[in-house]
């Protein structure tokens, strides 16, 4: 039988009679960082790219930059022929870099990116540089973009300075070089820049500011469309002619340093000084060209060549409405804590011929005549009062002028003052609240509201009891010319700014038909608002807006709070609408209608007025006519006349002693 296995133990020597066998090495474990860093690397790719994919996806596309687009070139005349402004050369009708003199490139390059030649897109030297030299002065002197990077701001990025923007301007800026030349990223960028005075592009601003092609652009004029792009607002040629000049002198030294000048021509332009073409406008116009701006594209579409818009306009009583609101803002702005107005003239037909949008265009560009939606108050009662009268009510009728309610709506008249009964002629001059509430529950708020469209106001209108009160928002432009029937007998007036629009060469674009008159009011309700406003210009809350030599009519209005103060006022000549007020809706300080308003309005009328002959608002009624339509004069009554009479009663008293 077998037994259990022996167990043989282990002999630490060597076996006998023979050597003994070297032990076997343990395994060293295998090498794990060469794949771990091979891991780390490809993940990195992976996420780079989805990262890179971010920003490559939001980049817009750069298809067709060198193709001609439609021309923006636009020349702003007045009704004269005066020149307002030019708009222009934001895309198309490109000035190619090859066709300009090669110091107009070579000037932008020196002092905007003088390694442009050389580097792909970004330039790593010039940052390094930029920081090395912002960081010697302890503030910031240069900026790294390359002018391609401007390029793709420019042309596609919003102005933020975020990372991701920054990250896709690089990105950008890397593909445009890859798709087009030097000399076609350098025709894009001369083409596109701002250089001040609301002109873009190298051809515009040579014209602009020198009155002659960018092909014919002297070194120093180069110069200062060049050393302009920086700070466009301060070193444009127009806004401050020494800062520019001084600024061209820096862009000179800058083309000397790069080799592209020799020291004498430097210095030969540098004490060169070129003529600056000032032509004639306003401070202000810019409100109206950006108004007119919006209509060109959709009166003559995308047309792809400079055009010439002869607008409304006119520049003399422009100069006259910034004067006046200017010096009434000046004068009492401060006090009534009123720091906007807005100021729309027109002729009674719409045409506009002057327009205020807010205090200074270069401080705000918004233009509060034509977008601003304000409370008018009690400047909306002419249209309550008309709807009355051409409901059976009559100038001469008597109403309470007394606290009244409607449901829970109580309007209240100004500082709570009160008449009794009154005529609607004195409750109109007198702006009644109570009685103006009264007639537009009598014919019902949308009948007002009614009545109102029609004469022209194109917002919504609440059909309210309170809207007699004008506290529907509403433009300054809309109740001016809502206003516009009153002066021109009774007819609907479209508010117009373009006359014709023609090519340069002459060609009739677009010209404006005037249609059929549109009667809003028949010729006795219109007869008897005018004589219900005149009142207010004579004896009622307007009479700080009376001309000397002109007759005028109006009406007042002031909202809750003082928020708005409104005076909207007519000769046969003009229709002018002025609004004080604030932005926001700030409330103002005891700012009424009658107060700076009316002056505003009488200081420009008295202007506009001077040298036009004066005219009453109504024409006297025609002499009858007979049925062969000769003139034949009024019948004389029966028996002695009241003067007859007076002086035989006045002989009598003499005879006898009465």
């Amino acid at each position: 039988m077998s037994g259990p296995p022996k167990i043989i133990p282990r002999r630490d020597g060597p076996p006998p009679g023979g050597r003994s066998s070297p032990a076997p090495k343990p395994q060293k474990p295998p090498r794990s960082w060469p794949y771990v860093a091979a891991l780390l690397v490809a993940w990195g790719i992976i996420f780079g790219a989805v990262y890179g994919f971010h920003w490559i996806s939001d980049l817009p596309d750069t298809k067709g930059l060198m193709a001609k687009g439609p021309s923006h070139d636009i020349t702003y005349l007045d009704n004269h022929g005066k020149f307002i402004a030019r708009r222009g050369l934001t895309r198309g009708a490109m000035m190619m870099a090859s066709d300009l003199p090669d110091y107009v490139p070579n000037a932008f390059i020196a002092i905007e990116d003088r390694r442009f030649r050389y580097h792909i897109g970004v330039d790593p030297i010039g940052l390094l540089r930029a920081a090395f030299e912002n960081a010697m002065a302890g503030h910031v002197r240069q900026g790294g973009s390359t002018i391609t990077q401007q390029l793709a701001k420019n042309l596609f990025l919003e102005p933020k300075r975020t990372f991701d923007r920054k990250m896709q301007e690089a990105f950008l800026a890397l593909y445009l070089e890859s798709r087009y030349s030097k000399d076609q990223i350098l025709t894009l960028y001369l083409n596109r820049v701002y250089f001040g005075a609301g002109v873009y592009g190298i051809e515009a601003a040579a014209e602009r500011f020198f009155g002659k092609t960018a092909r014919d652009l002297t070194l120093s004029e180069a110069a200062m469309l060049a050393g302009s792009v920086k700070a466009p607002a301060r070193y444009n040629p127009l806004a401050d002619p020494d800062a520019s000049m001084e600024r061209g002198r820096v862009v000179l030294q800058a083309m000397e340093d790069a080799g592209f000048i020799s020291h004498d021509i430097r210095m030969l332009a540098a004490d060169t000084r070129p003529r600056i073409v000032r032509k004639t406008s306003t401070p202000g116009s810019g409100y109206y060209v950006d108004w007119v701006e919006t209509q060109v594209t959709d009166l003559i579409g995308n047309y792809d060549k400079p055009v010439i818009v002869e607008t409304t306009l006119d520049l003399d009583r422009q100069v006259e409405a910034e004067r006046a609101v200017a010096r009434g803002l000046a004068l009492e702005g401060g006090a009534l804590k009123a720091h906007q107005a807005a100021l729309v003239a027109m002729a009674p037909d719409g045409a506009v011929r002057a327009m205020i949008g807010g205090r200074s265009y270069a401080d705000s560009p918004f233009n509060r005549a034509t977008d601003a939606q304000r409370q008018p108050g009690s400047a909306f009662k002419p249209f309550v009062y008309l709807a009355a009268f051409e409901h059976g009510h009559h100038a001469d009728e008597v109403l309470n002028d007394g606290p009244v309610q409607f449901g829970k709506w109580q309007p209240g008249n100004y500082e709570g003052r009160y008449e009794g009964a009154i005529t609607l002629t004195r409750a109109f001059a007198k702006s009644s609240n109570a009685v103006a509430a009264q007639l537009a529950m009598a014919v019902g708020p949308v009948t007002v509201a009614r009545t109102a469209h029609r004469l022209g106001i194109q917002s919504q209108l609440d059909a309210v009891p309170s809207l007699a009160l004008g506290t529907s928002v509403i433009t300054p432009l809309e109740l001016t010319s809502a206003y516009a029937p009153f002066a021109n007998g009774g007819t609907r007036a479209q508010p117009y700014a373009i006359a014709r629009i023609t090519a340069r060469d002459g060609t009739i674009l677009f010209k404006r038909k005037v249609g059929a008159p549109q009667t809003v009011m028949s010729a006795e309700d219109n007869a008897a608002m005018v004589r219900l406003m005149r009142e207010v210009v004579l004896n009622g809350t307007g009479r700080a807006a009376a001309l000397q030599t002109h007759e005028v009519a109006g009406k007042t209005g002031t909202t809750q709070d003082f928020r708005d103060a409104w005076f909207v006022g007519f000769s046969r000549d003009l229709v002018c609408g002025v609004w004080l007020g604030n932005d926001k809706g700030a409330l103002m300080n005891h700012a009424t209608g009658g107060g700076l308003p009316a002056r505003i309005f009488k200081a420009f009328m008295e202007d506009a007025e001077r040298d036009l002959p004066a005219r009453p608002l109504l024409d006297a009624p025609e002499p009858e006519q007979t049925a062969t339509g000769t003139n034949v004069a009024p019948a004389q009554p029966e028996g002695p006349s009241e003067d007859d009479r007076n002086a035989f009663d006045r002989l009598l008293d003499g005879l006898f002693g009465h």
